[in-house]
């Protein structure tokens, strides 16, 4: 695949810049382990395809977008409303943002900066690395709600 003057991969279909996916946990579809969501892919949001490499060749499979596939639109945070978040064993879920995988990050002590306490992490949170969002637990609950930091 090409690249554009930014170093990012371009679809070959339309030319638009590609968004890369990282590959996740496998799944079962009817009744068998699908490996193909194991690899990392290259979205087009224009196409609705994705390209994925073939068997580390440097050579690239192109394939039809699934219906409810990350599309790569981020949705406002305004739209947003409190969810449930758990993850799997991999320690990741689903973003409720833009649909890409996030990752479960633990908490941590509380630290001193610049002699004040840093609470920011101190309570497990979801963070995703496509939109940089972080869902941090409401209180108690299960429910998660999105956070600027």
């Amino acid at each position: 695949m090409k690249k554009n003057e930014r170093d990012q991969f371009i679809c070959p279909r339309c030319q638009e810049e590609l968004h890369f996916v990282r590959g996740g946990a496998v799944q079962i579809v009817d009744g068998k382990a699908d490996m193909s969501a194991v690899y990392p892919k290259y979205v087009c949001n224009h196409c609705h395809s994705y390209f994925q490499e073939l068997l580390g060749s440097g050579f690239y499979g192109e394939h039809d977008l699934p219906a409810g596939e990350v599309t790569g639109r981020i949705r406002n945070t305004g739209d947003l409303q409190p969810v449930q978040l758990r993850r799997d064993s991999n320690g990741q879920c689903v973003c409720p943002r833009c649909g890409s995988l996030m990752d479960y990050v633990e908490g941590q002590p509380v630290r001193l900066v610049e002699g004040k306490p840093d609470m920011e992490n101190v309570q497990d949170h979801f963070h995703c690395a496509y939109c940089h969002s972080t869902f941090r637990r409401i209180a108690s609950t299960g429910y998660f709600q999105w956070s600027e930091k």
